[in-house]
């Protein structure tokens, strides 16, 4: 373990200087500084340190809570601005982009929250990013997984040097937050989506701390819009990405682009595939909403002290590029809403897929050695970081569109049975519906009806999921009262297209939430079954073909009994007709 004196003697030489253990005053300083860098606080930290800035800096800053944890814990953020922005509709009225920079989301990955204190208090004091906050307005909360945070311990996370002790990935109710931002079960989440709907930040910013092998580079810098979302808005997220990249390499960083995990575990040789996350994500979701998400991931293997000023210095880069670039990024922002609001009928991709066009690129890593472990009994690999090595490997990052749909022309309808759970989620998200008034006798629509329902086999983020293959088809139905309509043309089209289309792999149905519809409930004994049989075949002389046509060319359906008998059971007024049927519908004409 190298001594305290020598941490703040080598961060001397970088950025973040004197401020981290001089400058500012003592009661705004953190645990993580007065320890050398080896040590976090604990949550009472932030909570003072909140009330602390607000004192010391009563005209730039205001600490707020948006929610409160399934433990009781308040969830706070610090407002800070130079031109008394200090709320959602004073930002909006000034024209400033909001800039929301989220720490401890997994909260042993506690980099953000020091890293961020110190940004802000040299941005405050006028060390670092001048000027910045009186072109923005900057949202901070310091920890977004609280209670996980106060699950404090040492080796919670194993792969990850330092600090001594850290918080736990989960929530106290188990949830990975980082997996919940559609389906939006956390009561932390429905807190955050509140702030996030609240202020409309145009760059939300997402801290973390990888898992992985050992290597050179220090940092990932993920932006979306780069490969998804709205393709003229990229232009701004590759901006960002391209940015920050710069700022921080200037500094001595050795940032990449993309995730560094191999593409086959544990061998460095695979190289590495870059990708377009799902909405679970931070960087899926945002795209959802025509505004960019940062997922900032500093390697676990660099040391507590420098994974902070990493964090630190890509935060103020974050800044300077917001406060110099954000009102063009606002516009651009506007203008992908605008079209986001015409997408009906329009094709609209629900995943996106990694070609498998591949450059060779030099990447710092070390040398190694993999050989055949006596206690697994597979090729581990050990790294030699005293020996930097250059690894020249494959990196696929062409990344096209894979699942698209056309967007109805009109909206969805919801019916009034799952009204009151859909519209929950709808709400959480800001997505503009309406109730029914009134009933449709024969509504003209479009049902999807499952020609096959993959449940999954283990519980995920305590859901069981849900996959399905069909079509849509034209099919008049009753809609009654009280059901929704979900309307495409919103500024957030995208996003309701990925909740409701039943294919999209964050959708509700894919989260579980219409599983029932999937169930069979009503069965035909089989005697019943063969009675019927009997009678169908002597008054439906096609029926009788078809039937005998399927005992000659499909084996497996001639050796079942129970598909025999199913076959008819189907064909009987008695069958459940909304079985496999998706209780969603589209359609083409706003009712």
């Amino acid at each position: 373990m190298i001594r305290s004196a020598l941490l703040l003697a080598l961060l001397a030489a970088v950025p973040l200087s004197a401020s981290l253990s001089h400058a500012a005053a003592p009661d705004l300083t953190t645990v993580s500084e007065r320890s050398g860098f080896q040590t976090t606080g604990r949550y009472d930290e932030v909570v003072d340190l909140c009330k602390a800035f607000q004192k010391a800096y009563p005209k730039q800053v205001k600490c707020i809570e948006f929610g409160r944890t399934p433990e009781g814990r308040p969830m706070l953020a610090l407002v800070a601005s130079a031109t008394s922005a200090f709320t959602p509709q004073a930002a909006k009225k000034q024209g400033l982009p909001v800039t929301l920079i989220q720490g401890g989301i997994h909260a042993g990955e506690i980099d953000g929250k020091d890293a961020g204190f110190l940004a802000l208090r040299e941005v405050l004091n006028g060390k670092l990013a001048q000027g910045s906050l009186g072109k923005q307005v900057l949202v901070f909360v310091p920890v977004f997984n609280v209670d996980g945070h106060e699950r404090f311990g040492k080796w919670n996370r194993p792969n990850q040097r330092g600090p001594v002790e850290m918080g736990w990935r989960t929530t106290a109710q188990n949830f990975n937050l980082n997996r919940d931002y559609v389906k939006a079960d956390a009561p932390e989440m429905g807190a955050m989506l509140k702030l996030v709907n609240a202020w409309d930040p145009l760059t939300y910013v997402d801290l973390h701390v990888t898992d992985g092998a050992k290597f050179q580079h220090d940092v990932s810098i993920q932006v979306e819009p780069v490969y998804s979302g709205d393709p003229e808005f990229r232009k701004a997220g590759l901006a960002l990405r391209s940015n920050v990249i710069a700022d921080i390499a200037r500094q001595g960083s050795m940032p990449q682009s993309y995730y560094m995990s191999f593409a086959k575990t544990d061998d460095p040789m695979s190289g590495f595939i870059d990708g377009a996350s799902d909405p679970r994500f931070s960087t899926g979701y945002f795209p959802l909403r025509n505004r960019m998400a940062v997922l900032v991931e500093t390697h676990s293997w660099k040391d507590y002290p420098t994974r902070v000023r990493v964090t630190h210095n890509t935060v103020i880069s974050i800044l300077e590029q917001v406060a110099k670039n954000g009102k063009q990024w606002q516009q651009a922002a506007a203008q992908a809403d605008a079209r986001a609001a015409t997408l009906a009928g329009s094709p609209v991709a629900l995943t996106y897929r990694t070609t498998d066009k591949t450059q060779m690129v030099e990447f710092q890593g070390y040398e190694y050695t993999r050989t055949q472990s006596d206690i697994s009994g597979m090729l581990m690999t050990r790294y030699d970081e005293s020996k930097p090595q250059v690894w020249r490997v494959p990196l696929r990052e062409e990344v096209v569109p894979d699942l698209q749909v056309s967007a109805p022309r009109a909206g969805y309808i919801v019916p009034a049975a799952y009204a009151d759970i859909v519209a929950n989620k709808l709400a959480l998200h800001g997505i503009a519906f309406r109730k029914l008034d009134k009933p449709l006798a024969a509504a003209d629509v479009e049902t999807f009806r499952a020609d096959k329902a993959t449940f999954g086999a283990t519980s995920f983020e305590s859901h069981q999921r849900l996959t399905v293959e069909g079509s849509w088809k034209a099919e008049p139905r009753a809609v009654l009262a009280g059901s929704l309509y979900v309307p495409v043309a919103q500024p957030k089209a995208r996003l309701v297209v990925a909740m409701l289309e039943p294919q999209a792999p964050d959708s509700l149905l894919a989260w579980g939430f219409f599983n029932n519809a999937y169930e069979r409930k009503e069965y035909m004994e089989e005697y019943v079954a063969e009675d019927v049989a009997r009678e169908q075949l002597a008054a439906d002389p096609a029926l009788a073909a078809e039937f005998k046509r399927r005992l000659e060319t499909d084996p497996a359906f001639a050796k079942n009994p129970h598909a025999r008998l199913e076959f008819f059971y189907k064909r009987h007024a008695s069958w459940d007709e909304r079985y496999n049927l998706y209780p969603v519908l589209r359609t083409n004409a706003a009712p």
